[in-house]
């Protein structure tokens, strides 16, 4: 475990943070804030995320940067410590603009946001951006006792990167240091004792470890407690399992007092190794069902938080749309005054004349609107078609056709559906994977649609005819593809199906063959075959259609290399 008590990090963090630091001379209601503050004290930290979320919108709609960004920070440690590093990073980094650093009253706030961002930072295992965070948190730190709790983490990144000359320096200024407090005595005793265990394995790190035990066991520190039962047995591991084992024991009984999940997953882990085999099974069934529900949790809370904000974006934007709407509606009430003034001005001939360009004038903003939104819909409409219904009859064919089914690479394309539809919300291009490897992605794709009852052949793709295509060329061309094909399942009840690949100096031609049933007489192109014509007209290329002897149908298309 990390020698130091994240808990105790989080707390000092927590009081950086607190509600009266720093408060400005206006002083504007926010029940919002005062909600959170309360919560957070309960230690009811979803509620608490919630309403540091509600009060960032207020402040950002009063214009007061420095609580728009205190609620960030709240809002970024309370991640971190639900285990959503990456949320508390991209929180801490976004708060940061709202701040001044020139400035002594937001020194305390971006101390603490620093320290959170090494704290997540260091939980991803990039060990020196953590330390470049922890400088920052130290640079902006104004208290001895907060700064040195920054030092220690510093100090463990080192240790964690194996730097332990430098963890060990640290170490030994914050001893030097002399803190007041036993429990910070003991806390740098052991990281010292371990680090130069860790350095030296012949050094004999026990006696300051048993003091720094005793010092916790005197003070009720469970977490302080935990960290020296996990060393000891550490330690013993080697020389003396059994006594290895009861430290581990120990550490078990401990961590579950003090609510720690992950500590009580690490002692888990030294009992399976310690253990007896008949022991081994009962503790790794215990370690499997406390890790899948840890991993439960955390993803629960991951996925809360998502939510949360993305019900306020939700909301905001559907705010904005009311103002807009209300503004309208105030510029249509000003627009009608004038008229009326104009009429009593110039008489029925002036009113005539503004009643018509008023109408006319509204028909065209109505038109461009209607016309705006029909196209947003088309287009929103097209990426969904090809990008999550064909993909997920993709995923579906492949199921169907498979005798077992791989439930891990299932999940794999569900998850990669469910990026890219993601993807379609932010309005991102899918990316497409290198020259060498399109061509595998194109043959994986089409080889899919194979079934016990359909075969597909393919000729010519290889990485070779990809070579020089534009990657907009690519991103057109895929779903095209996969629009034929899901076409051929749905609809052709072909039994083979073969697609040749050929190209010349400046043109690249796809030829796409099966022996089904062919086009009806009457043919009645869906929202598929009209998109697959647009992206065919996007690269500048030419798509055909033709019946063979009512047996079957042709495909050709064909487009330049260098767009």
């Amino acid at each position: 475990m990390k020698r130091y008590s994240l808990p105790l990090a989080s707390i000092c963090l927590l009081f950086a943070c607190s509600k009266n630091q720093g408060t400005s001379s206006k002083i504007i209601q926010n029940v919002f804030y005062d909600k959170a503050f309360e919560f957070r004290d309960k230690q009811q930290s979803d509620s608490a995320y919630f309403y540091f979320n509600e009060a960032k919108e207020v402040f950002l709609k009063q214009n007061d940067s420095p609580k728009v960004g205190r609620c960030l920070v709240n809002m970024a440690i309370i991640a971190t410590d639900k285990g959503d590093y990456f949320g508390g990073q991209e929180l801490s980094l976004s708060a940061i603009p709202f701040f001044k650093k020139n400035n002594s009253k937001d020194s305390i706030q971006l101390s603490a946001n620093f320290n959170n961002l090494g704290i997540a930072t260091a939980h991803l295992k990039q060990h020196q951006n953590a330390i470049k965070f922890y400088d920052s948190a130290v640079q902006f730190s104004n208290d001895s006792t907060k700064r040195l709790v920054y030092l220690n983490n510093k100090a463990n990144s080192y240790q964690e990167a194996g730097d332990y000359q430098n963890a060990l320096n640290i170490y030994n200024q914050i001893l030097k240091e002399n803190w007041k407090d036993k429990l910070h005595y003991a806390m740098s005793l052991t990281n010292i004792s371990n680090t130069k265990w860790q350095k030296d394995r012949l050094f004999n790190p026990v006696p300051d470890l048993l003091k720094s035990l005793d010092i916790r066991l005197r003070e009720r520190d469970l977490w302080g407690m935990n960290s020296s039962y996990a060393s000891l047995a550490d330690y013993y591991a080697e020389s003396n399992p059994v006594i290895a084992f009861s430290y581990a024991a120990k550490m078990l009984h401990v961590s579950k007092e003090a609510g720690s999940a992950d500590d009580q997953l690490q002692a888990l882990q030294k009992l399976i190794r310690l253990s007896p085999p008949k022991k081994m099974k009962q503790y790794f069934k215990t370690y499997e069902s406390l890790n899948d529900s840890i991993q439960t949790a955390r993803s629960a809370a991951k996925n809360q938080f998502a939510l949360i904000r993305y019900d306020s974006e939700k909301n905001k934007s559907e705010n904005l749309k009311l103002q807009k709407e209300n503004a309208d509606k105030e510029y249509q009430i000003a627009r009608r005054e004038l008229i009326l003034a104009g009429v009593i001005l110039l008489g029925i001939a002036g009113t005539i004349f503004i009643v018509f360009w008023y109408r006319k004038r509204k028909q065209t903003l109505a038109l461009e609107a209607e016309k705006t939104i029909q196209e947003n819909r088309l287009k929103t409409s097209k990426k969904v078609h090809d990008v999550v219904a064909n993909g997920l009859y993709r995923v579906m064919t492949e199921i169907e056709n498979q005798p077992e089914i791989d439930k891990e690479s299932i999940l794999d394309k569900i998850e990669y559906m469910y990026e890219k539809s993601r993807d379609i919300s932010y309005d991102k291009s899918v990316p497409t994977p290198p020259t060498n490897l399109f061509h595998e992605q194109i043959g994986k794709m089409l080889h899919s649609f194979t079934s016990s009852s359909t075969t597909v052949r393919l000729h010519g793709n290889d990485s070779a005819f990809w070579k020089d295509v534009s990657l907009a060329a690519k991103q057109e061309l895929e779903p095209v593809l996969q629009e034929l094909m899901v076409n051929m399942k749905k609809h052709s009840k072909a039994n083979i199906v073969e697609l040749t690949f050929s190209r010349t100096t400046n043109e690249a031609k796809i030829k796409y063959q099966d022996n089904g049933i062919g086009f009806p007489d009457k043919v009645n192109f869906n929202n598929g075959l009209t998109s697959t014509g647009t992206r065919i007209e996007n690269i500048s290329g030419n798509i055909t259609f033709e019946n063979v002897d009512h047996a079957g149908l042709e495909i050709q298309i064909s487009f330049p290399i260098h767009l």
